[in-house]
């Protein structure tokens, strides 16, 4: 089966891009990394996938007179590289309308949270001051309305008493390790299926 080409777009260090590319290292895995852009220049992901001989690409953001352009940018080089999917992960940019609908059912993400419970930016802080007992991280499609496309694979994380923020954020993240690249062998081999 052809590997999936996927790209990564990252805005810090790539913790989950790491998991990623180590799960991209078994030939088996489904999905090949052609390409990872950020939109920070000192982003450390992009070290990480040079040092893992993956191309990389920065885009600045604040070269755009706005969000559709700098989108348009983006969907220009993904195109180009030849990526069937886009994982964002780690990517600090609400993606336009006209992007998603360009990569309809060709975006997934990771999110620190049981969706549909807690979306958007302090789902971690979220949970804990609602007071639930279990959170988690989930892995879903990307749509207009955020943090709210179908669900590919969650983990569940249990909350302790005595956790903080930075606590449950710590646990919640290795199980998205595990996550992310399990949920993404699940969609790429669902495309394998179409092609085949």
């Amino acid at each position: 089966m052809k590997k999936i080409k996927i790209a990564v777009l990252i805005s810090g260090r790539g913790s989950n891009l790491g998991a990623i590319i180590e799960a991209s290292k078994d030939t088996s895995f489904p999905a090949e990394i052609a390409l990872v852009i950020s939109n920070k220049k000192d982003a450390g992901g992009l070290i990480l996938a040079q040092e893992n001989q993956i191309p990389t690409v920065f885009i600045d953001h604040k070269l755009f007179d706005n969000r559709a352009q700098f989108d348009q940018e983006l969907t220009k080089v993904i195109s180009d590289s030849g990526c069937e999917l886009v994982c964002l992960a780690g990517f600090m940019r609400i993606l336009s309308a006209d992007f998603i609908r360009n990569w309809n059912n060709k975006i997934i993400n990771i999110h620190p949270s049981l969706l549909p419970s807690f979306k958007g930016g302090n789902a971690v802080e979220d949970a804990l001051n609602y007071g639930v007992k279990i959170s988690g991280c989930t892995v879903h499609y990307v749509i207009e309305e955020v943090d709210s496309g179908e669900i590919i694979d969650q983990i569940a994380v249990e909350i302790l008493e005595n956790d903080t923020k930075e606590s449950l954020a710590a646990r919640i993240l290795e199980k998205e390790h595990i996550l992310y690249p399990r949920a993404l062998k699940k969609v790429c081999e669902k495309i394998q299926t179409k092609i085949s």
